[in-house]
């Protein structure tokens, strides 16, 4: 059976990168690879195993065009509301927790942070479908 290891995303400036994943979510260096015209950065932290890799492409210095097709990396946290107020306190600018409903109940409370790249992160209150 397949198994989930990681998502990519392609980044302007990898100090700020890795100083925003670590702020936001924990996030720390397991690995990093330059290679002669990129460098690989794979972040992780110890409540799971999948990885964040983060695509440093050498003499880049415009953003890259999200697109369209971009939908978001989604991460669950035991408190949602705790962690928007950290990240507001620390200054990371996340949009208002929402609560979204189906069939007249509760199904997912959550809000979106961009990183500084402009990739938008769900942090979902962990439960039910969303552990």
């Amino acid at each position: 059976m397949a198994k989930m290891i990681h998502s990519m995303v392609r980044v302007t400036d990898e100090k700020r990168s890795i100083e925003f994943y670590g702020k936001a979510f924990g996030l720390k260096v397991a690995d990093r690879y330059p290679f002669e015209s990129f460098t690989l950065v794979y972040l992780r932290n110890e409540e799971t195993g999948f990885e964040l890799e983060l695509t440093v492409n050498a003499g880049r210095d415009r953003a890259y065009d999200l697109g369209d097709g971009y939908g978001h990396l989604a991460l669950s946290v035991d408190d949602v509301d705790a962690e928007h107020e950290r990240m507001v306190e620390a200054g990371l600018k996340p949009n208002d927790v929402k609560t979204m409903q189906r069939d007249g109940t509760p199904f997912a409370r959550f809000f979106f942070i961009s990183d500084p790249d402009g990739y938008k992160i769900e942090v979902l209150q962990r439960g039910g479908r969303f552990l």
